[in-house]
């Protein structure tokens, strides 16, 4: 599917408005954390735009929380739509211990089914006092770290490996280093919530710790809300955060919202959904969108889960699964 085939015209093809009933329809988008401004203005954009071509309104849900908890919460029964994840290992899930989806959802819509994309950053307060430039000085005695959990939140895996990555790219860098700077990381780190946006509030309204590792559009969103009181600090070295979306194709079906799923994520890569994506601090992947905003969204060097890592299947498997690295590091800094 080319992305320049989507245009707006297209989201409700094959649907009439006398296919469709008159009554409001329910639609639940399970979604992550960072992701609650960016659906709210989606929804409303979206929902105006459909009711303008079939007539019908649409009562959209929204829940929200930390990315492996809202898989969980999927796979035990939660009866979404659409799924819009903070990684792809979170949907496989979802394709993998139930009949919802099928294990090919990646392939459904362009770019790997992710119609923007992220990476991560730091946030410090004003100033900077403890004087953090790079993954290095997370460690400095003395320095507080906020991230979340990553058995439940998908920000906190990406944190992770970046982190990781960083470490193994040093001179000399490899797995042992990386793993005792990531432990070193963990055993610094304040609070480890269930999720980015608890981190957020844990950061900026609790008042506690020197840095937050973030979400860059969540970092954006808190110098936004709070202006003067942060700053963002890119490191030499991030990762490509890649959230994925995926139609939870039985629970569409069973629902009859099959058709308005497909229109909803295909509004997601309209230049209008693109716009909406990138006001909110995501990186559009429309080439011309992310033009219009290259002054917020600087050139980052990224490295990318499949190259770096093998793909998050293994990534999942080898430090975040039960007894994995992470559990490790979790037991070692305990011990110390």
């Amino acid at each position: 599917m080319r992305l320049s085939k989507l245009k707006l015209g297209l989201l409700v093809a094959l649907v009439s408005a006398s296919s469709l009933t008159s009554a409001a329809r329910d639609f639940l988008n399970v979604s992550y954390d960072p992701t609650r401004e960016l659906y709210t203005e989606v929804n409303k954009e979206f929902g105006a735009y459909w009711k303008s071509r079939t007539g019908q309104d649409i009562n959209f849900r929204q829940s929200h929380g930390g990315s492996g908890k809202q898989a969980r919460a999927v796979i035990d029964g939660l009866n979404a739509d659409v799924v819009t994840l903070a990684l792809a290992a979170d949907i496989d899930a979802i394709a993998e211990k139930t009949n919802l989806l099928p294990k090919n959802w990646q392939k459904k819509f362009p770019h790997n089914a992710t119609p923007y994309t992220s990476t991560i950053v730091f946030l410090v307060r004003k100033d900077n006092p403890k004087k953090i430039k790079d993954w290095g000085d997370l460690i400095k005695p003395g320095v507080e770290i906020i991230t979340p959990n990553p058995k439940t939140s998908g920000g906190a895996r990406w944190n992770y490996l970046a982190a990781w990555a960083w470490a193994k790219h040093q001179p000399g860098g490899n797995d042992a280093k990386a793993q005792e700077f990531v432990r070193k990381i963990y055993k610094q780190t304040k609070v480890l919530d269930s999720g980015a946006r608890g981190s957020t509030t844990t950061f900026a309204e609790r008042g506690i710790g020197d840095v937050l590792l973030a979400w860059e559009n969540e970092a954006y969103l808190a110098l936004r809300e709070q202006p003067g009181k942060f700053e963002i600090v890119t490191p030499s070295l991030s990762i490509l955060a890649e959230p994925p979306v995926a139609i939870v194709e039985k629970n569409a079906e069973k629902s009859g919202n099959k058709q308005l799923a497909q229109g909803y994520l295909n509004f997601l890569y309209s230049a209008k959904g693109q716009n909406i994506a990138a006001k909110n601090f995501y990186r559009p992947r429309d080439a011309n969108v992310l033009k219009k905003y290259s002054s917020t969204f600087k050139p980052l060097k990224l490295i990318t889960i499949d190259r770096e890592f093998g793909g998050w299947t293994k990534a999942q498997k080898q430090h975040f699964e039960n007894n994995g690295i992470f559990d490790q590091i979790t037991k070692a800094n305990s011990a110390k």
